[in-house]
């Protein structure tokens, strides 16, 4: 009988080893939460969300598979939902109420809290390649407007015309929004109030990814068109260190979507990562408390990705839909929209 113990006891502490030298890697996407309904959406336009998030995710898979660091997978997913009209950055921005586009974008290492962003650039294809930059190749954290553009064309990096960006669905948002704004603006003269009475979809839409590679590092990065009809240079969260994104190897990491002004109040990535920290939460309870019982209560609707340095991943949003994916080392990617998947 003791004899059949050792030997269970020397299977199991083989098995525990073999399982410690195996390398663990993980990642999620979001590409932006709000009003998402399945009674609203046709066949063909979810198939073609669920092919995007399903390209997305596996770009950014195979670059960890292959032994590419976080920082590489969640570029690589990212630029192709930058690249897509389908979402709210890049290609899919929507526009400000003059009719321009001014694109947002943040990226952060988990290993030293390195951290890259841009905000308000009118004329960059992927805003999160140009964030990266800013981070690996500036003394700086965070680079606006034409400074920003500037910083990129000193590094060579080729400039766009701005109707790159145009697309036929977001030009009908602006008017759309354009209309509610000037009806509020008549009665009240409140743009702050005109921009709340505004419905979900165009105050938020974001794209981001969060990352654990082979190596035990973890990385953030999110990117933004910000809001439909924003005026004054007004930013989001999307490139700010903390309240959009945020990557510790010693927490997790976390990339947000929602009502931008909510979530820099609320500081809502970073803290996230402290209550996985200092409090010894997971990264699920610690993201829903944040998004559920302290966002929720003051009217902060959105939601996050977040991913711990073992590979846990909680994608939280008190909203009606986000479109997410998440995968993990061995495993089939998960994609759902809408709240009841």
């Amino acid at each position: 009988m003791l004899r059949r113990l050792l030997v269970v006891w020397i299977g199991l502490l083989i098995s525990a080893g073999a399982s410690a030298d195996k390398p663990t890697f993980a990642i999620a996407i979001h590409g932006g939460a709000g009003t998402i309904e399945k009674s609203a959406m046709t066949p063909e336009k979810e198939r073609a969300y669920r092919a995007k998030l399903d390209e997305a995710i596996n770009a950014g898979y195979q670059v960890l598979e292959k032994g590419g660091s976080s920082l590489d997978a969640i570029v690589a997913a990212i630029n192709i939902m930058e690249d897509s009209p389908l979402f709210n950055a890049g290609k899919g921005a929507v526009y400000t109420y003059g009719g321009t586009h001014e694109l947002d974008a943040s990226i952060m290492d988990g290993r030293n809290r390195e951290a890259g962003a841009v905000a308000g650039v009118k004329h960059i294809a992927n805003p999160i390649n140009l964030a990266r930059m800013v981070m690996e190749d500036s003394p700086f954290v965070m680079l606006a407007g034409q400074g920003a553009e500037d910083f990129a064309k000193s590094r060579g990096v080729p400039m766009v015309d701005n109707k790159t960006f145009d697309t036929e669905q977001r030009r009908k948002q602006l008017d759309k929004a354009r209309e509610k704004l000037d009806r509020k603006n008549q009665q009240d003269k409140d743009y702050q109030a005109s921009v709340e009475a505004l419905p979900e979809p165009f105050r938020m839409g974001t794209v981001g990814a969060v990352a654990l590679d082979k190596r035990g590092n973890l990385a953030a990065g999110t990117s933004t068109g910000g809001m439909t009809a924003k005026r004054y240079g007004r930013i989001g969260d999307s490139p700010i260190i903390g309240a959009g994104t945020f990557a510790d190897n010693q927490s997790c990491a976390v990339s947000a979507t929602g009502h931008g002004e909510y979530f820099i109040r609320y500081n809502v990535a970073a803290d996230i990562c402290t209550r996985v920290a200092y409090q010894d939460k997971s990264v699920a309870q610690a993201a829903d408390e944040v998004i559920n019982k302290v966002l929720l209560p003051v009217g902060g609707t959105g939601g996050v990705i977040a991913l711990d340095a073992e590979g846990h991943i909680a994608l939280i949003f008190n909203t009606k839909g986000m479109y997410r994916a998440s995968r993990r080392s061995g495993e089939a990617a998960e994609i759902a929209i809408f709240r009841d998947e």
